[in-house]
């Protein structure tokens, strides 16, 4: 089991980056699957990306192709998430998940421990 705890968010101007992080306490973190979800006002939450339990392979969301990129240090218990060329679209609370072996799925559902969530916010 692991518990997923995000940090990083913040307010950004549009085209500028931020960097989020998730730190996940539990002693098998390399055996999770990790994904980053995300969850404007009023709105169902999306997927963002996901990275397979070595990092070897990754998915992204339409929307932020090009743009985010998921990556993960296992000796850390961190994957991360670097957001470049940011636009107010982006705005929402994002969320990082985990589940057990590998996968790159899309669906919340597929997705068993998160966390509390950080806020972004893109200023045009």
């Amino acid at each position: 089991q692991v518990q997923p705890v995000e940090s990083g968010g913040g307010l950004v101007q549009a085209g500028g980056s931020l960097r989020l992080s998730c730190a996940a306490s539990g002693r098998t973190f390399s055996t999770y699957s990790m994904g980053w979800f995300r969850q404007a006002p009023g709105k169902e939450r999306d997927f963002v990306a996901a990275i397979t339990w070595s990092g070897g392979n990754t998915r992204y969301a339409d929307s932020v192709k090009g743009r985010f990129t998921i990556s993960r240090d296992n000796a850390k218990n961190t994957v991360y998430l670097q957001m470049n060329s940011l636009k107010p679209e982006d705005t929402a609370v994002y969320y990082c998940a985990a589940r057990l072996g590998y996968g790159l799925d899309p669906s919340q559902y597929d997705y068993s421990y998160w966390g509390q969530g950080t806020q972004v916010t893109v200023s045009s």
